[in-house]
This record gives structure tokens, sequence and C-alpha cells, in this order.
């Protein structure tokens, strides 16, 4: 599998430079980091949330977790992980657990973690477990610029 479609598109659409870069095959953000020899803190891992009306995105570091509550401080609701099933729906082109954090391709809401604004480049899931996208942290920060940012890593 290449890069997602949809994601492809985006990119291509939005006239963002990037490279792709192939590695063996992995299950989760760290283990491509590893496998890519990417550092932790410029891989952008996507974690799909469920809200009240929908989805939201929370974009964190290859090594980070989630800090469900500050998002749920911002949206003034509860948000829980997205299941499977939930999963396949929204990213249907995408392999489960190589979501790519550009949320807006897929018309989802995000939140991005502020670590991200001061990153160099960044290095995201194409949307199988054998692609990663590299792009300038300059050019993430354009297509992520309305997400929303707060820190949400922990």
């Amino acid at each position: 599998m290449a890069i997602a479609l949809t994601l492809q598109e985006y990119l291509d659409d939005h006239h963002v430079p990037y490279d792709v870069r192939l590695h063996k095959r992995t299950h989760c953000a760290v283990d491509t980091m590893r496998a890519s020899h990417v550092p932790a803190d410029r891989l952008a891992k996507a974690v799909v949330l469920t809200r009240e009306g929908g989805f939201v995105v929370a974009i964190v570091p290859a090594t980070a977790r989630v800090r469900l509550e500050v998002i749920e401080r911002a949206l003034r609701c509860h948000v829980d992980l997205a299941t499977e099933d939930e999963i396949s729906e929204l990213f249907p082109d995408c392999d489960l657990g190589a979501v790519p954090p550009v949320a807006e391709a897929y018309a989802v809401d995000a939140f991005i973690d502020e670590s991200f604004d001061m990153q160099p480049e960044i290095y995201i899931e194409g949307g199988d477990h054998r692609s990663l996208i590299h792009m300038t942290g300059e050019a993430f920060r354009s297509i992520m610029k309305d997400a929303r940012r707060a820190r949400i890593a922990a």
C-alpha cells in the first residue's frame, strides 16, 4: 500500500512539499519511530477520540499519552478512545494503527500538542504500516493551522 489516497490528495491540493520514507512493517508509533530512526518528538501520532456529536483527533509525539482531561475541559464534554470499527469508518483508506494526524483531510476536528510548534521537521504516518511522510515543521503547522493547540501530551 502506498500512502492513503485521501491524505495524498489533501497534501497535493494544499501544495505541501513532502517526501515518503519506507520502513519495515511496524504496528505502533513507537516501533515506527525506532524502525525509521526518527526522534520521538518529531513523529506526530494520531489518537482518535469520541466526543459528544462526533470525533476529534488528538495529535501528540510518538511516545506520549493524551491528557484526556485537558481535551474534556476545552470541549466541555466527555471524550474516550474510539473503537477500531469507528476508526475504520472515519479513515477507510488507512490501516488501523496508522492513521495520519492530518485530521482535516478526513473532515475531523483536531487538537495538537503545543510541542510541535517549534519542531523544524515532522514525520507522520502515511496510512499504512510501512510509509512515513516527512515534511518541514512549517509545512505541518500550515496544514494544521485550524487545529486547536494545547498541552495535551503526557
